[in-house]
């Protein structure tokens, strides 16, 4: 699917460390303790996704500075948009390089960046035209989304095309 850009502090917190520390040139040290909390974190959300039951092969997460890059392949096109959207929408993340296959192909979904007074309705009714089909787009967000009521600004959700309406 190729690059995508999310917000970097949005989202679950999944660095031990904080990320927003000052710039500062970094010694060997420092680059080797970053490395070790980018792997820290990578296993982590390799964990995450498995706990969500998103089934994948070979699934590998590498994390470089801001910028998860995801490998493996996923079951298919909706499990593939869920596992990108559960790494990007991590605290720490700015943007995921996608290089995962599919092994059964289906049209790809949109995806759409909350803002702030967004609801699911008025999501739907922006990428649908009818404000009562946002349960389509909660259900294709589970299991990330557990309530159609908490959401949250710069959260990325998957709008599925209703032409194939698979989750």
């Amino acid at each position: 699917m190729g690059l995508f850009s999310f917000i970097k502090d949005a989202g679950k917190k999944i660095f031990g460390v904080d990320k927003k520390k000052e710039t500062v040139e970094k010694s060997e040290s420092s680059e080797i303790i970053e490395r070790r909390e980018n792997e820290k974190a990578a296993n982590k959300l390799e964990e995450t996704v498995r706990d969500l039951n998103l089934k994948a092969e070979n699934l590998k997460i590498h994390i470089e500075n801001d910028t998860a890059v995801i490998s493996g392949k996923a079951l298919d096109q909706a499990t593939r948009e869920k596992i990108i959207l559960v790494v990007g929408n991590s605290e720490g993340i700015a943007e995921v390089d996608d290089r995962m296959d599919v092994q059964n192909k289906e049209p790809e979904a949109v995806f759409h960046t909350v803002e702030k007074g967004d609801t699911l309705s008025k999501i739907s009714k922006k990428h649908y035209g009818d404000p009562n089909k946002y349960p389509v787009i909660f259900e294709a967000n589970k299991p990330m989304l557990q309530d159609p009521d908490k959401i949250y600004p710069g959260q990325v959700l998957r709008i599925p095309n209703l032409d194939n309406n698979r989750q």
